[in-house]
């Protein structure tokens, strides 16, 4: 048997010692523990290591530290042995590790072929291991099993700091060489500190040979069997590549309307969406995970209440369910005030009226300028004109126009059943996102440009169809399928580290390299989908985010459920909002603007207008705007940040903590978790958890936030199992009056736990 050697014993019982010091706790017992281990075949390391995992809990928290110091150490060792230097150094060559990745195929060729081998020597020299101390264990397990570099037999090379080296290099290597090390530096200081993160697959995929650094994508299905089978096609291919997927299904006609013109042949779009489900089941991310898919349809869709809203409930016809997909609901103004119309007993019997919108257009004959048809889903209401309701009105007038009614609570009554049984459907709140939108110029005021969000509803930018023009063979007897690209949407996404960030006065240095490195993402990248890099070079669409609400709010002690925390978010999103444009901005002097930015409310100063920004500093920048123009057609978006906030060390998204103690649990591990930074007096404010705080704070909170993104927000309802009806449709009528875009999951206590992109939580 081999024996542990004593000199490995000494070395654990002196990191025990300094580990005491530095966290001030006990740690005698293990001490202990490790000097009975001689002549055992124990590791001290691997048993300090175990000992500090069992010992995380409310009342000991930073034993989450001593674990991952000596996992940290663990790490070490493996990366040195693969690697060949000695691991009392921690960090090997830079350039070695490069040279040696991309001989094997793991990196891309284009980081030697932009960086000299001097150039990657400074930059080893900005490398700090000491800023591996900043991670909790969670954090340094989740980064290292699924974003640290390996090799193809699962061999690690990478180290946390070399990872976030390499992505600053990638994202950088197009900017000019006279300039470029600098910012390689400043977006290093960035990651390395946890100031941010950058989404998933760009965390997993920068400088990489494969995989793409998008989280999310969204399409427009068109009304034809080309247009369903190529957007199944579309689908896999990025959901192939780690992307998840929103899917508007609104103009697809529906059940038992005619094709050809033979009358009650449609199947609707419930076998379309059973079909949207095989794929994204069986298109599983290199065996990582399925695909993720969301469906949006209008709740004015005749298929409504003709399965839609039960495709993931547990009880019906299993024929017609698509139990792996998740569904929204795009909700005009005019829903919602009809819910509120009432008798003289109270009883709500507002009317709705739903329709095929094949049949709107063919009855209706409604028509934009270039002659194509339009169907109600192509109208939403402005503040000071009903586009929708005209339309609407106009509808539920003609008496040829077939159509399905209903009592409005009937439909909500539904919605709200399958959403306390599954999660879903999302709540997409079609006219405050189409009234809030800088790029309504192509299409005009009234006119829908955004149908739809994405997986994680914080995404709300231009869509519309992509269609078969022409199919012919050409002089080499190829078929040619020739394809209008439409605007398929593409998230960019990047999260600031509100706590860190906030706390450190980091937010204009931090967002002004992170809107740089979001802006490099989108000329780098390599999307499988035409239409969809199209669509990402002509708007340069970025969503930058936060993470760490409820971490930020505990260390400046303010409670969650209090007006105190409702001007707090409006104060520190209107300051993340004012250095996001700006550096926009300042990004438009050095590089040009998008290619819509023309006659868009950022250069007519509409948008600043409209959020009320008429201070000098915000007068200042709207003028700066308007004469240097923009680089990005969309700049924010609050993802849900869950694998990379605990990376961060923080609380997700915007989040209320689920416990302040519990236990982290997926795949391949589970872990007990405290809140960050847990002490007496931070204990107070995390102590109300997520279903027992009143969510109409978080809504308020949403509000004051929302007022500063310009696209939406991953915004979670927290209730209790036994919530009545009446008080969960009130909580969803105050996110729609408070001008809340979309909501996304509702989280009743007795859920399942719903498995979620990971993609989007970035």
């Amino acid at each position: 048997m081999t024996t542990v050697m004593n000199h490995d014993i000494q070395h654990v019982l002196e990191q025990l010692s300094q580990l005491s010091n530095t966290y001030n706790m006990d740690t005698t017992q293990i001490e202990e523990q490790i000097k009975q281990l001689p002549n055992t075949s124990k590791d001290p390391s691997q048993e300090a290591l175990f000992y500090a995992l069992n010992r995380i809990s409310m009342d000991q928290p930073n034993w989450t530290f001593v674990a991952a110091h000596f996992y940290l150490a663990q790490i070490y060792q493996e990366v040195a042995q693969n690697r060949n230097y000695d691991s009392i150094n921690k960090y090997g060559n830079l350039y070695n590790l490069i040279t040696i990745l991309t001989d094997k195929g793991i990196y891309a060729p284009s980081i030697l072929e932009t960086y000299t081998k001097e150039e990657i020597n400074v930059l080893e020299r900005e490398i700090d291991s000491e800023r591996d101390k900043l991670f909790n264990y969670i954090g340094l397990f989740l980064l290292t099993d699924r974003y640290l570099a390996r090799d193809h037999n699962r061999h690690l090379y990478e180290l946390p700091q070399e990872r976030f080296m390499i992505i600053a290099m990638t994202l950088m290597q197009n900017e000019v060489a006279d300039k470029r090390i600098e910012l390689v530096k400043e977006a290093y200081w960035a990651l390395s500190n946890l100031y941010m993160t950058v989404a998933t697959p760009t965390l997993a995929n920068a400088g990489k040979n494969y995989g793409q650094l998008s989280s999310c994508f969204i399409d427009t299905v068109d009304d034809s069997l080309d247009g369903i089978y190529l957007n199944n096609w579309d689908i896999a291919r990025l959901s192939k590549d780690g992307g998840g997927i929103g899917i508007y299904y609104g103009k697809v006609r529906a059940l038992g309307s005619d094709i050809k013109k033979f009358k009650g042949n449609s199947s609707g779009v419930v076998p379309w969406i059973r079909l949207l489900n095989d794929t994204a089941v069986s298109v599983d991310q290199l065996g990582q995970r399925q695909g993720a898919v969301a469906i949006y349809l209008d709740v004015f869709h005749k298929d409504i209440m003709n399965g839609f809203l039960d495709l993931k409930t547990n009880n019906g016809d299993e024929r017609r369910k698509a139990h792996d997909i998740f569904t929204g609901v795009s909700i005009p103004d005019l829903f919602m005030e009809q819910l509120k119309v009432t008798d003289e007993s109270g009883k709500s019997i507002g009317e709705w009226h739903t329709f095929c919108p094949h049949q709107v257009k063919q009855i209706m004959g409604w028509k934009d300028e270039h002659g194509n048809a339009l169907g109600l889903e192509d109208f939403y209401d402005e503040t000071d004109q009903k586009y929708f309701t005209e339309k609407y009105n106009e509808a539920v007038n003609h008496p040829l126009l077939p159509r399905k009614t209903y009592r409005a609570m009937d439909i909500m009554a539904r919605i709200m059943v399958a959403q306390l049984e599954t999660g879903t459907p999302y709540m997409f709140y079609r006219d405050e996102v189409n009234r809030q939108n800088p790029n309504k110029h192509n299409r005009g005021i009234g006119r829908t440009s955004i149908y739809s969000s994405n997986l994680c509803t914080e995404i709300a930018q231009n869509m519309s169809t992509t269609t078969i023009v022409r199919e012919y063979q050409d002089e080499d007897e190829n078929i040619v399928i020739v394809r209008k690209p439409g605007e398929f949407v593409v998230c960019n996404l990047s999260s600031v580290n509100l706590p860190n960030a906030v706390r450190a006065n980091v937010l204009e240095r931090l967002i002004r390299i992170q809107v740089r490195m979001l802006d490099n993402v989108i000329d780098l990248n390599t999307i499988s989908v035409g239409q969809a890099q199209v669509t990402n070079r002509k708007y340069r669409a970025v969503g930058l985010g936060t993470f760490g609400w409820h971490h930020l709010l505990a260390l400046e002690h303010i409670h969650w459920e209090s007006n105190e925390a409702v001007s707090f978010a409006d104060k520190v999103y209107e300051d993340i909002a004012y250095y996001t444009i700006q550096a926009s901005m300042e990004l438009a002097k050095e590089k040009g603007t998008y290619r819509a930015f023309s006659g868009s409310e950022w250069e007519t100063g509409r948008y600043f207008e409209r959020k009320g920004y008429d201070n000098e500093r915000w007068e200042s920048l709207k003028t700066a705007v308007a004469k240097n123009g923009i680089r990005n057609g969309w700049l924010m978006a609050v993802a849900p940040n869950s694998s990379t906030a605990k990376i961060g060390g923080s609380t997700d998204g915007i989040d209320p903590l689920y416990a302040v103690e519990f236990a982290e649990e997926k795949k391949n591990f589970k872990f007990k978790v405290t809140a960050p930074d847990l002490d007496h007096v931070t204990y107070n404010y995390y102590r109300r958890a997520r279903h027992d705080l009143d969510q109409t704070w978080s809504i308020k909170q949403n509000a004051a936030r929302q007022r500063h993104i310009d696209q939406g927000i991953s915004f979670n309802l927290y209730v209790r199992h036994d919530i009545k009806a009446r008080d969960l449709l009130n909580l969803h009528l105050s996110a729609w009056e408070n001008g809340l875009k979309t909501t996304y999951y509702v989280r009743s206590t007795s859920q399942t736990e719903i498995d979620e992109c990971e993609a989007c939580h970035s």
